[in-house]
């Protein structure tokens, strides 16, 4: 009975280290507190196969981050959508950009202005991998090292990030 009521004792002084990780997982308190009433739930059906020497606090968090990665795949899985039409009609709809609202064609000028403004070295490396390059078809291209497009890139990425800061 004194082993029963330390496993529940250890796994209720666990409880704020469980809310403030599925937080870092969530990033939202509504799903953060559903994902630890889940895990608290799940270490409680399992108890069986806790193992006195294991650290407990590891084990418990290592269940909720599964926890956590299997709810993600099964939205991802019903977020996808298969076009069984035959003619493939819902892919071939027009998919809304948001280039249409005027703040977003603002934004995309400011964007292409700011790229534009890159020196030719850091603004054709980014162009080509934004438009879905490898980074080894970008060395090849520009006959570089692949560490030299990957830094480049970097670069350019920093850049752009502070040249835009304003719309974070």
């Amino acid at each position: 009975m004194a082993e029963i009521s330390t496993y529940k004792s250890k796994l209720l002084g666990l409880q704020n280290n469980l809310l403030n990780f599925a937080y870092q997982l969530t990033s939202n308190r509504e799903a953060a507190m559903d994902l630890v009433q889940d895990t608290t739930l799940k270490v409680l059906d399992n108890e069986e196969k806790y193992v006195d020497n294991v650290n407990f606090k590891g084990w418990v968090l290592t269940i909720m981050r599964n926890i956590f990665i299997n709810n993600y795949r099964r939205q991802v899985r019903s977020a996808t959508i298969v076009d069984t039409t035959e003619d493939l009609y819902h892919l071939n709809l027009s998919q809304e950009s948001g280039l249409d609202t005027p703040d977003g064609l603002y934004a995309t000028k400011e964007i292409t202005r700011a790229i534009n403004e890159f020196t030719e070295e850091y603004r054709v490396p980014f162009t080509m991998y934004v438009e879905g390059y490898k980074y080894s078809e970008i060395a090849e291209h520009m006959h570089l090292p692949l560490g030299t497009v990957k830094s480049r890139i970097y670069f350019a990425r920093k850049r752009l990030q502070s040249a835009l800061k304003d719309y974070r």
